[in-house]
């Protein structure tokens, strides 16, 4: 079977991925010196396209790196890979939408002033959902026991770069364990965030989220919660440290992300929560779907 067909913008470019684009020599690929950013479409809509693009320039700030266009031309980029992508595969549906920034490329070395200029590579493919009975179900996730999450004193997780072996590594043992998903614990034993998403609980009917300062990425969806879509759905949230421990006192838990938005989860190890109808997470999720279908439908010029 081939691969779904994914397009690409190289540096305004368009062509398929699965084409080279990226020189050897870029940094993006030697050193992971990159950042990134996903969107995804709700109704053919890029859904919060500012606060993905004020979180890369966050990113690009804390990495001295210069982003290559304003968001206004790297909006019509992206646009340009969606319509390119929906012309070759006739697909209407929603897509996934990818952002890579690099450095650039220059001599082999370390030293960023090596660098050429910046440049950017956009991917646009399909976008795979978590299935109605995953949902319903929920996710089986483990604790990672041989690695911690990276310090934000060394490589801060709220920077989204381009270097993940610490969530790759950490996921890697919770596959070999059984598990969908991983959870990662900071330096001083805190729970912090699964490999590629935001985590929260339920307690006591309240949403209870570890804080930004445990060490984790301000994830979109989890911010849109926590400041406007859990209140909406008279939910009450709170940001407390929490410990391994403490799992055993949730209700419930589910993984907040771009791709996911609330995806349940039925089981951490061996502590059962409970999913389905019924539970403060699918009233989220539903709450979610009515605030991203009204900004699709404000937001028509951000269709693609």
């Amino acid at each position: 079977m081939s691969a779904p067909f994914v397009q690409a913008n190289t540096n305004g470019r368009l062509h398929s991925a699965h084409e080279p684009s990226v020189a050897p020599l870029n940094r993006g690929f030697l050193y992971g010196d990159a950042i990134y950013e996903v969107w995804r479409t709700y109704h053919g809509v890029i859904f919060a396209w500012e606060e993905h693009w004020a979180r890369l320039e966050r990113s690009a700030r804390a990495l001295h790196l210069a982003l290559p266009a304003a968001a206004a031309p790297m909006l019509a980029e992206i646009k340009r890979a969606a319509a390119a992508w929906r012309a070759a595969t006739g697909d209407h549906g929603e897509i996934y939408l990818r952002l890579q920034v690099t450095r650039g490329g220059g001599p082999i070395g370390l030293d960023p002033a090596l660098a050429d200029k910046s440049d950017f590579v956009i991917l646009v493919q399909k976008l795979a959902l978590p299935s109605a009975g995953a949902v319903q179900t929920g996710l089986k996730l483990a604790l990672a026991t041989t690695l911690r999450r990276n310090s934000p004193a060394t490589l801060d997780p709220a920077w989204k770069t381009g270097n993940y072996l610490n969530n790759i590594l950490c996921l890697r043992e919770a596959k070999a364990r059984g598990a969908d998903e991983v959870v990662m614990t900071n330096l001083a034993g805190e729970l912090t965030e699964a490999a590629v998403c935001n985590l929260a609980f339920v307690r006591d009917g309240t949403l209870v989220t570890p804080p930004l300062d445990a060490g984790i990425l301000g994830g979109i969806t989890r911010q849109l919660l926590l400041e406007k879509i859990a209140g909406s759905a008279g939910v009450v949230t709170q940001e407390e440290a929490l410990r391994p421990a403490d799992l055993t006192t949730m209700e419930e838990c589910f993984l907040t992300s771009t791709t996911r938005d609330v995806q349940p989860v039925r089981m951490i190890d061996d502590v059962a929560y409970r999913v389905g109808e019924g539970t403060v997470a699918m009233r989220l999720k539903r709450a979610f779907a009515d605030y991203a279908a009204e900004q699709a439908r404000v937001r028509p010029e951000l269709a693609a």
